[in-house]
């Protein structure tokens, strides 16, 4: 796997009013990261999951290795991160708020790269494109990891191809700025994020908030990893 460092900052999560496609949900407010992390580059791949939990639930695997691993539910995905934490380095999913601030790369527009985007720019369905954008193809199925451009940090795929569990609980944002925030409020869904190739480009929007209960599993389903930077006096294998 490979891992983009993300360094501390503050960021507006949410989304502002005139954003087309917005919901109410996506309310605008200060979140500040305080410790930096590892972020995979690409989501984790139907190769990399076999290395580890020695099958492929995928309904894709035509696609091939270097495509992203899908229908797997959170149980699933909690062995696989087990598995890679008996190295002895710890990974977990990104929270809500990590995984947004990555797909924004500092920047405010609706995708992380500009106001508008393609699906001849990213995996979602671009038939009925988003105000500002090109009409593009649905390809009717995931593609291969870093198949498009990456945002300014070095991460493949934000934008589409399969959808991204988060760690947190699906919670209303608080009124208030807030440090490194976990949605937690005994909420029975569970965030996904950044759309996907069955979806339209609405989903796709780095404000945008979606949802499945954490049992749920299905064909455009996936995750990508954070590698924890180690706290100070430990080792950091880079």
């Amino acid at each position: 796997m490979q891992f983009a460092l993300i360094e501390p900052g503050l960021f507006v999560m949410g989304s502002p009013a005139d954003e087309p496609g917005r919901e109410l949900q996506e309310v605008e407010h200060v979140v500040t990261l305080t410790r930096p992390f590892y972020l995979g580059r690409y989501e984790v791949t139907q190769a990399e999951w076999a290395e580890v939990m020695g099958d492929n639930p995928s309904r894709f695997p035509e696609c091939g290795p270097d495509c992203p691993v899908e229908t797997v539910n959170l149980a699933r995905i909690r062995s696989f991160l087990e598995e890679l934490s008996r190295s002895g380095e710890r990974f977990r999913l990104p929270t809500e708020a990590e995984w947004e601030y990555a797909c924004r790369a500092g920047r405010r527009g609706a995708f992380g790269v500009d106001a508008a985007l393609s699906s001849l720019e990213a995996n979602f369905d671009g038939r009925e494109p988003h105000p500002g954008a090109l009409a593009g193809p649905y390809r009717e199925g995931p593609t291969p990891v870093g198949s498009f451009p990456p945002n300014d940090w070095g991460l493949y795929d934000m934008n589409g191809n399969v959808w991204e569990w988060c760690q947190d609980e699906h919670c209303p944002y608080p009124d208030a700025p807030v440090e490194d925030p976990v949605g937690s409020c005994d909420a029975v869904l569970r965030v996904i994020r950044g759309g996907s190739w069955h979806y339209g480009p609405d989903s796709a929007r780095c404000g945008l908030r979606y949802t499945h209960r954490p049992v749920d599993d299905g064909p455009s389903l996936g995750f990508r990893v954070v590698r924890e930077v180690p706290a100070a006096g430990e080792a950091d294998a880079g």
